[in-house]
């Protein structure tokens, strides 16, 4: 076991090196940046500028310079709100980090539930409820969805706040900063929650219903095994696996979906922070948040693959 995720690891480097290469040749490529669309700037101080960042040098020694930079942890300079790209990310990448991890264990826990349960009782009321659901879920659109949530739960019952992340003006602090936040995470999680639980409930049923056919379960069956210990024991490892594929998508998924749900609550995370230096043009963020979702990604299918091992040992031999 050891051994297979010390390969899986080392399989990361060329993958991260490889991304990271395109990445930076892909915003060193793009026509414009900050300082161009900046009217503000002369000429001459546009040019000094370049100098001064380096951006006049070739995009093979600038990648270098970047790639220097980087493992030392600064990751370049935002011109537009003039600080460091490192400083100012992590500023908002907690927050959006909060609302994503809460989100990705709300969805994959009630999706396994509902998943395993409907495929348990196929083609009952419930099960065509839950249908139903799944297919809302996939449809409607986050702006819609939150927009509309707004108007219930804040406007006509004001029983939740409409957005930001603690209230205006609030000095609290300890258990009563903590309870003001999670009341704020109420309507963002959810709604992201709901977008995201369709497609994996469709997994873990269809896997689900699959492992029940299989020959193995008959017997586990004929033997007389409780129908709880055959699902949860037997069938659900082979069930997972489908599943688990997704994982290395779910976390840069969610962080990509947060960005129109952050900009409609008012939610102060890294997604209002890219749809910002996406309008001005503000490329090391830019990159730097790319390359952050990439590095997620690969991360995903790490996990993943550690997952389909523990899962399934027959995967540790190959």
């Amino acid at each position: 076991m050891k051994k297979y995720i010390l390969r899986r690891f080392i399989h990361m480097i060329p993958t991260l090196i490889g991304v990271s290469v395109i990445i930076f040749y892909l915003f060193a490529l793009m026509p414009g940046d900050y300082i161009d669309s900046n009217r503000q700037i002369t000429a001459q101080r546009a040019h000094e500028l370049r100098v001064l960042y380096g951006l006049d040098k070739p995009i093979i020694m600038r990648y270098f310079i970047w790639v220097k930079n980087a493992m030392e942890g600064n990751f370049g300079f935002s011109l537009k709100y003039l600080e460091s790209v490192t400083k100012l990310i992590n500023q908002y990448i907690w927050n959006s980090f909060i609302i994503a991890i809460v989100t990705l264990a709300l969805t994959w826990s009630i999706a396994l539930v509902i998943g395993v349960y409907t495929a348990t009782k196929q083609h009952s009321l419930f099960d065509r409820l839950v249908t139903l659901g799944v297919f809302a879920s996939l449809s409607f659109p986050s702006f819609f969805l939150g927009l509309l949530m707004i108007k219930f739960f804040g406007v006509d019952l004001k029983i939740l706040p409409l957005g930001g992340m603690i209230d205006t003006g609030s000095t609290s602090t300890g258990l009563s900063y903590v309870l003001e936040v999670i009341r704020h995470m109420i309507l963002p999680v959810g709604i992201l929650t709901f977008l995201s639980i369709g497609s994996l409930t469709r997994y873990f049923r269809s896997g689900m219903i699959d492992a029940l056919k299989l020959d193995f379960i008959r017997t586990a069956r004929a033997k007389g095994l409780k129908e709880r210990t055959i699902v949860f024991k037997h069938a659900l490892k082979n069930a997972i696996l489908p599943a688990i594929t997704l994982l290395a998508f779910e976390l840069p998924g969610l962080f990509s979906g947060a960005i129109i749900t952050e900009q409609i609550f008012n939610w102060p995370g890294i997604g209002r922070l890219q749809l910002e230096a996406l309008s001005f043009r503000d490329y090391p963020v830019l990159m730097t948040f790319t390359m952050l979702l990439s590095f997620l990604t690969i991360m995903g299918n790490f996990f993943a693959d550690v997952l389909y091992a523990v899962a399934d040992p027959r995967i540790r031999l190959k």
